[in-house]
């Protein structure tokens, strides 16, 4: 549970598939965020996952946010506040190999 909100701590994402520590988890969220934020920045959207803050933090540049619960609801709520569709599996994202 959250000290802060009091909200139940959210199980981890399959992306933390195979870490054994708590640093593993860690930054396994570090880099998903580093991730998300490459996708987002052409989109003029940032995230956040501090950790202070249950949730991923999406963004605009002007100041509007929102926080969502999960990473599947991060795309939905990025293309609410950009106003157009985004593609995470857009091939600029997936690497040479795709």
């Amino acid at each position: 549970m959250c000290n802060a909100c009091g909200n139940p701590a959210a199980p981890g994402h399959w992306t933390e598939a195979g870490t054994v520590t708590p640093g593993d988890r860690l930054r396994a969220r570090f880099h998903r965020i580093g991730v998300l934020r490459a996708i987002l920045r052409p989109y003029g959207l940032t995230a956040d996952d501090n950790g202070a803050v249950p949730g991923i933090q999406v963004g605009t540049l002007f100041g509007a946010s929102v926080i969502v619960d999960t990473l599947s609801d991060v795309w939905a709520e990025a293309e609410r506040l950009c106003g157009r569709p985004i593609d995470p599996l857009d091939p600029r994202y997936l690497g040479d190999d795709a």
